[in-house]
C-alpha cells in the first residue's frame, strides 16, 4: 500500500517559521514556571537557593533538554514516522497488525499506545490552563492590586480561545511564527542580560552538578525532578507535528533559535538567583526591567495562547486518527481551510476541552497549584513512546538487540525517573490527568471492543459474497432499474444493508455496487491504491476503498472521480443503502453490562454514517437490524 510522504511545497524558511508557531509553543513557555516550581515547596520541604542547588537544577535542565529533546526525539524517535506522520497513535499503528486481531505482546503494546493517546487528551486540557494562567499572573508583578482579577482574566482568554476555534487557524497561524520568533529572542535577551550577574552559572553545563544535586538533596532532589520535567513537556509535540512540517524544519528551528533561547533564559534566571535569592517567587518576570513588564505580560500571554492552540489542534488531529482506526465513534469533523488538510475543527472535543480547562483554572486558582497536576500525563506518554519505539526499531528498522536495548534503556531510565517524581504528585493534583486518561482509555477500548462484538454477532447472519452471486443463477431475483451502492466494511461478505434490502423488498437494482471502506495502518493512501474493483457478474460490482487514518472519506466524490471509470456505471443518480444496528444489552459473553450500555450510548450519539461518508440525504436509504450484545 503506497502512502503519502510528508510533502511540502513551501520554502524551508517558511516551514521553519511555521514550526516555530505550532510545534514549540508548549516547551517555549516553560520558562514562565519551570525553575520557579523547582524551588517551591515539595511535600513540606523546600530547596535552599544556594549555588549548589541552582547549578544542580540548571545542570538537570540542560541535560534533560539535550538528551530527551535533541537525542531521543529529534535524532531517534522522529525516524519512526508512519508515512511521514508522527505521534503516539501513528506509532501505535506501526505496531498494530495490518489485518486481524492483535495477540500476545502486540495486544498489550497497542493498549499501552491507547493509554498514551488518552493521556495526551489530559495534556490538552492542562496545558492551556497552566500556560495562560502563568502568563496572566505576571499582572501581579506590575500591579499587585489586580491579583484578584487573574483568574477571571485567564478564564476569559480561554473562553475566547475556544470560541474562535470554529473559524479555523489559517489566518491566525500566519502570525504565530513571527510572534514566537520575538518570544524566543526576548527569552535569550533576558537571559543574556542576567548571565553577566554571575558568570559562574555556566559551570552548570558540567553533569557533575546534576549528580551532586541528587546526592546532596536525596528524596527532596527526587521530588524536584517533577518540576524539572516541566522544561521538556512539549517533547511529544515535536513528534506529533512532524507530518505538518517534516523533520528538517523542526530540527532547524530547535537548534537555530528555540534551544539557545531556552538555555540562555534558564541560565539567566539561575544567575539572577545566585545574585539575589529573594527573587525566587517569580524569577521569570523579575528578569525584566520595570518598564518592560507590561509588554512582557502581553507577549507571554500571546505565546501561551499559541501554545494552547497547538495542543487544541493536536487533540483534534488525534481524534480524527482515533475515529479512522476504529477507537472512537464517528464525530462531526469540519475543515476550516480549503488548502490545508490538517486544519480541522471537532466541536465535541472543543467544548469538552473548554469545560475542562475552565474547570481546572477555577479549581486550582494558581499555576503553582496546577503544576502539581501537570507533567504526569506527558511523562507517561514519553515512557510509552520509548517502549513502542523499541518494538518498531526491532521489527521495522531491523536493529539488533545490542543496537536498540542500551539506547532505549537510557531513555527509559530518564522517563521512569521523571515519571516516578510526578507520581508522587498524585495526591496534590496528579490524579487529574490519570482520571482523564483512564476515562478516555475506557471510551477507546469500549468502542473498539463493542464494534468487534457487533461485527461478530452480525457475521453469523452474513453470507459469503461470492456464494451469494452464485445463487443468483439458481434463484433469479427481480431486478429493477437504477444503481444501488451498499456500504460495508468486509469486502468478502454480503453487507447487512444488502441482505436487509433483499429480505424486505425482494428486488435489487440492475447495478449493485458493494463498497467496503477499509482503514489502513498508514496516515494516507493515494493514487491507484485508493480504490480496487472486481466485476462479480450478474450486474454486481465490488469496490474496496482504502483510506489512511488521517484521510477524509467522501464516497460520492470518490465514485464520481474514479468509480465510474472503473465500473462503467454512472453514479450521479445512484442510491446509497446503509445498515443501522439497533443494539440490545444482554447477558451474553462479551462485555460487562455497564460497558455495553456505554457502547450503546456512544453509538446513539455518534455522527450518522451518511454524514460521515458525505452521502446525499435525498439518495440515502437506511435499513435497520437488531443486534444482541
Amino acid at each position: 500500500m503506497s502512502t503519502k510522504k510528508a510533502h511540502h511545497t513551501s520554502s524551508g524558511a517558511a516551514l521553519t517559521i511555521g514550526a516555530l508557531g505550532v510545534v514549540f509553543g508548549d516547551i517555549g513557555t516553560s520558562p514562565l514556571y519551570a525553575l520557579r516550581e523547582s524551588f517551591h515547596e515539595h511535600r513540606g520541604m523546600r530547596l535552599i537557593v544556594n549555588e549548589a542547588n541552582v547549578l544542580g537544577l540548571l545542570s538537570l535542565v540542560f541535560w534533560a533538554l539535550l538528551i530527551i529533546i535533541s537525542l531521543k526525539y529529534l535524532l531517534f524517535v522522529m525516524r519512526a514516522d508512519n508515512g511521514g506522520e508522527g505521534g503516539i497513535l501513528a506509532l501505535t499503528a506501526l505496531v498494530r497488525p495490518a489485518r486481524g486481531p492483535a495477540a500476545g505482546s502486540t495486544k498489550w503494546l497497542i493498549l499501552l499506545g491507547l493509554f498514551g493517546a488518552s493521556l495526551l487528551y489530559g495534556d490538552g486540557m492542562i496545558t492551556p490552563a497552566i500556560s495562560v494562567l502563568s502568563a496572566v499572573e505576571g499582572i501581579k508583578e506590575v500591579a499587585p492590586s489586580l491579583e484578584d482579577y487573574v483568574v477571571p482574566i485567564a478564564v476569559a482568554i480561554l473562553v475566547g480561545l475556544f470560541m474562535v476555534q470554529k473559524r479555523g487557524t489559517a489566518a491566525v497561524g500566519k502570525v504565530f511564527g513571527p510572534i514566537m520568533i520575538v518570544w524566543f529572542v526576548v527569552l535569550g535577551i533576558l537571559g543574556v542580560s542576567h548571565i553577566a550577574d554571575d558568570f559562574s552559572v555556566l559551570k552548570a553545563i558540567s553533569p557533575h552538578w546534576a549528580v551532586k544535586f541528587m546526592l546532596d538533596n536525596g528524596f527532596l532532589g527526587f521530588l524536584a525532578l517533577g518540576s524539572v520535567f516541566l522544561v521538556v513537556t512539549g517533547g511529544e509535540a515535536l513528534y506529533a507535528d512532524m507530518g505538518h512540517f517534516g523533520r528538517r524544519p523542526i530540527k532547524q528551528a530547535w537548534y537555530g533559535l528555540v534551544l539557545p533561547g531556552l538555555l540562555l533564559n534558564y541560565f539567566g534566571q539561575g544567575a539572577m538567583l545566585l545574585k539575589d535569592p529573594e527573587l525566587v517567587e517569580n524569577p521569570f518576570y523579575q528578569m525584566a526591567p520595570r518598564w518592560a513588564l507590561w509588554p512582557l505580560v502581553v507577549l507571554a500571554t500571546m505565546a501561551t495562547v499559541i501554545a494552547s492552540q497547538a495542543l487544541i489542534s493536536g487533540a483534534f488531529s488525534l481524534t480524527r486518527q482515533a475515529v479512522q482506526l476504529g477507537y472512537l465513534p464517528r464525530v462531526k469533523i469540519t475543515h476550516t481551510s480549503e488548502s490545508e488538510e490538517g486544519q480541522i475543527y471537532v466541536p465535541a472535543i472543543n467544548w469538552l476541552l473548554l469545560v475542562a480547562c475552565v474547570g481546572l483554572v477555577l479549581y486550582f486558582q494558581t499555576s503553582s497549584n496546577l503544576a502539581a497536576a501537570y507533567g504526569l500525563a506527558v511523562t507517561g506518554t514519553m515512557a510509552i513512546t520509548t517502549v513502542l519505539f523499541y518494538r518498531v526499531a526491532r521489527t521495522k528498522f531491523g536493529w539488533s538487540v545490542l543496537q536498540t536495548l542500551p539506547l532505549c534503556a537510557l531513555f527509559m531510565i530518564l522517563d521512569l525517573g521523571f515519571l516516578g517524581a510526578n507520581i508522587l504528585k498524585i495526591p496534590d493534583g496528579g490524579w487529574v490527568p490519570l482520571v482523564i486518561g483512564g476515562l478516555f482509555l475506557l471510551v477507546l477500548t469500549t468502542w473498539f471492543a463493542g464494534r468487534r462484538i457487533t461485527a461478530e454477532r452480525i457475521q453469523n447472519r452474513n453470507l459469503d459474497l461470492e456464494e451469494f452471486v452464485e445463487r443468483l443463477d439458481k434463484a433469479p431475483i427481480v431486478r429493477g432499474p437504477g444503481v444501488g451502492v451498499y456500504l460495508g466494511s468486509n469486502p468478502s461478505i454480503v453487507p447487512q444493508a444488502l441482505s436487509s434490502h433483499l429480505q424486505h423488498a425482494s428486488v435489487l437494482p440492475a447495478s449493485v455496487v458493494i463498497l467496503a471502506v477499509q482503514t489502513e495502518n498508514v496516515p494516507h493512501v493515494m493514487g491507484l491504491d485508493r480504490l480496487s474493483h472486481d466485476n462479480l457478474g450478474h450486474g454486481i460490482h465490488r469496490l474496496v476503498h482504502h483510506v489512511g487514518f488521517s484521510d477524509d472519506v467522501d464516497v460520492p466524490a470518490l465514485l464520481a472521480a474514479e468509480g465510474g471509470e472503473m465500473t462503467g456505471i454512472d453514479f450521479s443518480r445512484a442510491s446509497f443503502v446503509l445498515g443501522r444496528e439497533t443494539l440490545r444489552v444482554t447477558d451474553r459473553p462479551g462485555m460487562a453490562k455497564w460497558r455495553e450500555r456505554l457502547f450503546v450510548l456512544m453509538l446513539k450519539n455518534a455522527t450518522t454514517a451518511d454524514v460521515y461518508f458525505k452521502l446525499p440525504p435525498d439518495r440515502t436509504i437506511e435499513l435497520g437490524v437488531q443486534v444482541e450484545l
